[in-house]
């Protein structure tokens, strides 16, 4: 008899188990268990989202550089930086899911060597991506609902944003680090405030490359754009370094349409570059472009 109840107890709790939910990551579908009790994330993008639904994390790399999971990470075991994994803390874990991605993506195999890993990079459509990822973290995590609410809080941002750089004129993405200067188009990885907000380029034909395009002040007096997106690197990624605003100050980015209208953004850097592709981070990214541009 004892025999026949332990059988029929694990009929009656294996379902729930075995759940499973086939969600998109960047190497393609993946089938992935429900509700997987302890994670560990590499992946500051996936953080962000994770946070915003409420999903606490177990294990998370350091340094963060964005102040606003903190609270999500907090108590969390070190399992080592975006770029170096601390395999043996992960190993001694005993985490049911890894999520890895952007930076870390190169060390997934790696991962998966321990147990289940998903790779959640975000890199060539970062919206889609973006989006695709909050709707997979839903299915995962059962927080469908929360998901959908996120989804529509994007949506509206994304609506106020467009309204508000509408007929503002063409834009250019530059990047500081310290005293040099990069500009992203449309195809970069900067590319999405051009094509999600339909703001036209000031310049077609920059050059796609991870790093940007190095330019030169008068390649910025000679786009001339009418808005100028700033991204500080330095300023990213917690490195003491002059400061974006300090580097554009000079009588050639002084010639620029963008200059003398007012018309120069500086975003919050370190939630685009380091966190780019997160719901909060997107949501925050145009809110940032609604409430400087809803009064020009």
């Amino acid at each position: 008899m004892l025999r026949y109840s332990l059988f029929a107890f694990m009929l009656a709790v294996s379902p729930a188990l075995a759940d499973t939910v086939t969600v998109e990551t960047y190497t393609g579908p993946v089938k992935v268990a429900t509700d997987p009790e302890r994670i560990a994330v590499f992946d500051i993008a996936a953080l962000d989202t994770l946070d915003a639904l409420g999903i606490r994390v177990d294990g998370v790399v350091a340094p963060l550089f964005v102040d606003y999971v903190a609270d999500t990470a907090e108590g969390a075991e070190s399992v080592g930086s975006l770029f170096e994994p601390d395999f043996e803390a992960i190993a001694a874990g005993g985490y049911d899911l890894l999520i890895a991605g952007g930076r870390s993506s190169s060390v997934a195999p790696d991962l998966a060597r321990i147990t289940q890993t998903v790779d959640m990079t975000i890199w060539e459509d970062t919206v889609g991506q973006g989006l695709a990822r909050l709707a997979a973290y839903g299915e995962i995590f059962n927080k469908q609902a929360e998901a959908a609410a996120l989804r529509a809080d994007f949506d509206a941002a994304l609506t106020a944003a467009q309204d508000a750089v509408a007929d503002q004129g063409s834009a250019l993405i530059v990047m500081t680090n310290g005293p040099t200067v990069s500009a992203y188009g449309a195809a970069g990885r900067f590319g999405w405030l051009h094509t999600a907000m339909e703001l036209p380029e000031a310049v077609v034909d920059v050059e796609t490359t991870t790093h940007g395009e190095a330019i030169s002040f008068e390649f910025i007096r000679d786009a001339n754009p009418e808005i100028l997106i700033v991204i500080d690197r330095a300023a990213a990624v917690g490195q003491e370094s002059e400061a974006a605003a300090a580097t554009l100050d000079n009588a050639l980015v002084q010639e620029t349409s963008a200059w003398q209208s007012g018309n120069v953004i500086y975003l919050n850097s370190a939630n685009i570059y380091i966190a780019g592709g997160g719901i909060q981070s997107m949501i925050s990214t145009l809110r940032q472009f609604a409430d400087v541009f809803s009064g020009t």
